[in-house]
């Protein structure tokens, strides 16, 4: 590898702390087992605490050992600035423990190895990013053991060689893509807070029944006067499956699958495209409602469609379920069916691994429709929300686009900190800002 002026070629071993267990394997697997879990104690890191896809670090669904246990574990013991790897499973997983917590120290799996970086010779952040590279996840696998269940040691992680730009490069690099990253997080924190907000108002008018107007409105056994139960197949202008593709990857038209619908959006890093007829109806519109209908575990997820126009169509999995704007608003309809996905789970029936969600079913359970002027008061306030989340969203994906590719090019060396012009907006984190300019 031709390296860039003052840039060196380092192993991992070589940049491990000064200290004992700075680059440490997890305990034997039977000493961290569940048996020892309890409900509060010293979280253990896990695979799902990892990422493969550029994120630091996911702080939830942790599990825990006493304080007392966690102890006898010294070696496996991660703090801020630690990095984490998953060595078997899914490899090419890695973590950089934050500074801004949950908690004050973790203790890594049997699946994980841990590394302290020197932070005299190199920066965390900056390894980081080395490892969540491409490249670098092709290296875990090629470098792999074993067949039935990939893996790798401490001693083959020790061996991987780094190329390391001197201390301040590395700092301005990783400045430069945690400002990227800092975006990115920024405008997910919008589009749950929008998504949080929509569903927050629906509750308060449709659920708790504290509508505007709802202080003089008669309510009888419980249904505001005015207001009426029907069932979704007598509101929605369609309850149907989708098409079975023909996937295509030269073609650009997209089909979603149910790994798309996920926390009540879509996301299109699962979507295939395809080059298969589509029926009018079946390409979804602005408002949709897509459930989950095929299988266990995703079954009864459901997603609103916030983008007009988008083409997309789904497979045969899930279930497209459109209002009739003329008996209520899609908006409504959708958040109403998005409250439904324990009801879902339970008209589901078939074999194990085999379950399916009957349209049939769909259309005929019951819900509470208010005034058509109450529905379009909502509709307008959600799908308004539903546009400025799309607008996030695309800032979004070209955000990591810009992100994906400079990472790579500023890792490699084949693009230096000084040609890069980034401009830090208002809102950029200061500790990023300070990173970059000192």
């Amino acid at each position: 590898m031709l390296l860039p002026t003052g840039w060196k070629i380092a192993t991992v071993d070589e940049l491990k702390a000064n200290v004992p267990r700075s680059c440490a394997a997890g305990p034997f697997g039977s000493s961290i087992s569940a048996q020892y879990f309890v409900e509060s104690g010293v979280p253990v890191i896990r695979g799902g605490n990892l990422s493969d896809s550029g994120l630091k670090f996911i702080p939830e669904d942790f599990v825990f050992i006493t304080e007392d246990r966690a102890r006898t574990f010294k070696g496996a013991q991660v703090v801020a600035g630690d990095l984490v790897f998953t060595c078997w499973g899914t490899l090419g997983q890695v973590g950089l423990i934050p500074s801004d917590g949950p908690f004050n120290y973790y203790v890594i799996s049997n699946k994980q190895l841990k590394l302290r970086p020197n932070t005299e010779i190199c920066s965390a952040a900056f390894l980081f990013y080395y490892f969540s590279t491409e490249h670098l996840r092709r290296h875990f696998q090629d470098i792999a053991i074993g067949s039935a269940v990939p893996g790798i040691n401490l001693g083959l992680l020790k061996r991987i060689k780094v190329p390391l730009p001197p201390l301040a490069e590395q700092k301005k690099i990783a400045a430069i893509l945690t400002a990227y990253d800092d975006l990115i997080e920024n405008n997910k924190r919008r589009i749950a807070l929008l998504e949080k907000m929509a569903e927050e108002i629906y509750r308060e008018w449709f659920v708790r029944l504290r509508f505007p107007g709802h202080a003089s409105t008669p309510v009888h056994k419980g249904v505001p006067e005015g207001w009426r139960r029907q069932s979704l197949g007598t509101i929605c202008s369609m309850v149907k499956r989708g098409i079975s593709p023909g996937y295509d990857d030269q073609a650009v038209t997209i089909v979603l699958n149910q790994r798309c619908i996920r926390g009540g959006a879509i996301d299109l890093g699962f979507a295939r495209t395809h080059s298969s007829d589509v029926p009018k109806e079946k390409v979804v519109q602005f408002g949709d409602a897509l459930i989950n209908s095929t299988g266990v575990g995703t079954l009864g997820r459901v997603s609103v469609v916030g983008v007009e126009g988008s083409g997309w169509t789904v497979d045969s999995h899930i279930t497209i379920c459109r209002a009739n704007p003329l008996k209520a608003h899609p908006f409504y309809v959708a958040h109403t069916v998005k409250l439904l996905q324990t009801q879902f789970e339970f008209l589901a029936s078939g074999a194990t691994g085999q379950t399916e969600l009957n349209a049939s079913l769909v259309k005929a359970i019951a819900v509470l429709v208010p005034p058509s002027a109450l529905s379009d008061q909502f509709g307008a306030i959600a799908s308004d929300m539903s546009r400025q989340q799309c607008v996030l969203s695309q800032s979004t994906q070209n955000l990591q686009k810009t992100r994906d590719l400079l990472l790579g090019r500023l890792i490699s060396g084949k693009l230096r900190v000084d040609q890069v012009d980034i401009q830090f907006p208002p809102n950029m984190r200061e500790s990023a800002r300070m990173s970059y300019f000192n």
